[in-house]
């Protein structure tokens, strides 16, 4: 049986896969939500939803460091990788013994059509289409903020998201615009740099990261112009079906911030 990955590449495979090694803690939780979390045999340290799956499945390592010794040993049937979480010459290596399909997601979209890949793939293509019907309803009602934000994933530099991210993309679709739009990839940016755009609302992202409390009064204190929030990293960077889990967060931040004035 031949595929194809979400960057175009053909993956042969000899059956159904039946033991599977995901790379991505995203598609680790989806792969549970598609009714097939049994058939994973191994998972990344960061793979950390459902929250029994640290005593159940195999720690491979890291996304970028992953355990070369410990894979072999599991023989998987299938690896399932990311372009952004791990690097091309690991993807590269395991393809010389065993098929790795690699996602590249973006956009919503990029998610709707990797949950219906995976969903053919694996024989769960109505499980697949119930979870792409029960996305596509939580992104339809998530538009409910409006302003101009910067989006802080990094310290020791200050890095933020451009206009080719996931995080970018969850930013317009609650209604946001990212002041750093015109960037590409993860910049490094200074807090004078963020100030020069004043943007309504600094979002300090909770991974990868782990953004405090004391780092807000730190950045709110450099940027009084604009509301500086910690903000779940989960929602904004988790593609697949984590946005399912947290369908209500636009609303909370809605909650939290009010009707967006321009401070500026």
């Amino acid at each position: 049986m031949i595929i194809t990955d979400q960057l175009g590449q053909q993956v042969q495979l000899a059956k159904t896969p039946t033991r599977i090694i995901s790379l991505v803690p995203s598609i680790t939780e989806l792969l549970y939500d598609l009714d097939v979390g049994d058939r994973l045999v191994g998972r990344t340290k960061f793979c950390v939803h459902p929250q029994h799956i640290r005593s159940q499945v195999a720690d491979v390592g890291g996304t970028k460091n992953p355990r070369w010794d410990t894979i072999r040993s599991l023989e998987p049937d299938l690896i399932i990788a990311n372009k952004e979480e791990n690097t091309k010459s690991d993807v590269e290596e395991l393809s010389k013994s065993f098929p790795v399909w690699v996602s590249d997601v973006k956009t919503t979209a990029d998610t709707l059509g990797l949950i219906e890949s995976l969903g053919s793939i694996l024989g769960s293509p109505t499980k697949a289409n119930q979870l792409r019907l029960a996305l596509d309803q939580v992104i339809e009602k998530s538009c409910l903020l409006s302003g101009s934000v910067a989006y802080l994933i990094w310290k020791d530099p200050y890095m933020t998201v451009g206009h080719d991210t996931y995080i970018h993309h969850m930013l317009e679709t609650i209604g946001l615009q990212n002041v750093f739009a015109a960037h590409t990839r993860y910049p490094s940016v200074t807090l004078e740099m963020i100030k020069e755009h004043q943007p309504d609302y600094v979002f300090l992202s909770s991974e990868p990261y782990p953004y405090k409390e004391p780092h807000r009064r730190e950045i709110s204190n450099s940027l009084p112009q604009s509301s500086v929030i910690l903000v779940d990293g989960e929602f904004f960077s988790w593609y697949g079906t984590r946005l399912l889990k947290k369908s209500g967060y636009a609303q909370e931040l809605s909650d939290i911030l009010g009707p967006s004035i321009s401070l500026s």
